[in-house]
């Protein structure tokens, strides 16, 4: 959620400051990095929204600053738009499982993988800051391939977690690619015909149970 206040304190050589927030309330710390608009220098009293965050030691900060009147940023709504496509697709899933187009149970399927890889990212990103054991990369993308590509294309964003290299990235996308052919292909004859064999047998019995009650 998006706070407005102004800028009371700001210290130029330093590139950090302070935002009183139109609400009241303790001052709340900014740094330069924190703005959408990193070319232009903050001003005292001038107006900013911001989003409400924490420091690696549990301090409150602002996030997302932007200035009263600016315009977003390219990055910031290619930021949106990666995150839009991941919903896009998972309700495209939903709606393929509910029209019998798809197999029932690949639409709670893929939401159960994209939960698991969103928590594997935020885990990865906590171990980062910590500077603890992290997640291996391989883990990350083999989830991805597996169907989980969607929690992770969000994680990306929202985190701000493995979305700037580009050797990680490449890899990513190809298991995106991957995955959606693999989706593509079991809305064919053959790959329905399959996967219907896989899931009749036993072990899938009771989770096609409960996948079918939620429907």
């Amino acid at each position: 959620m998006k706070i407005k206040g102004k800028i009371t304190s700001w210290k130029e050589e330093k590139g950090f400051g302070f935002i009183t927030p139109n609400s009241g309330g303790k001052q709340v710390f900014v740094h330069i990095k924190a703005f959408n608009n990193r070319k232009k220098m903050p001003a005292i009293n001038q107006l900013v929204s911001f989003t409400l965050a924490t420091d690696k030691r549990g301090r409150p900060c602002a996030e997302k600053v932007t200035r009263a009147g600016e315009v977003l940023s390219k990055e910031t709504k290619k930021g949106r738009r990666s995150v839009a496509f991941p919903i896009i697709f998972s309700v495209f899933v939903g709606v393929s499982a509910l029209t019998n187009n798809i197999e029932i149970l690949i639409f709670p399927f893929y939401l159960a993988m994209s939960l698991l890889t969103f928590i594997l990212y935020a885990v990865d990103k906590s171990a980062a800051q910590k500077g603890s054991w992290r997640t291996q990369e391989s883990t990350l993308h083999l989830f991805s391939l597996a169907g989980g590509w969607p929690g992770a294309m969000i994680a990306q964003e929202t985190l701000r977690h493995k979305s700037k290299k580009q050797a990680f990235r490449a890899v990513f996308w190809t298991t995106v690619m991957l995955n959606m052919g693999g989706f593509i292909w079991l809305h064919t004859s053959d790959g329905g015909a399959v996967l219907s064999f896989i899931l009749k047998s036993e072990i899938f019995i009771p989770i096609r149970v409960f996948a079918e009650s939620l429907y």
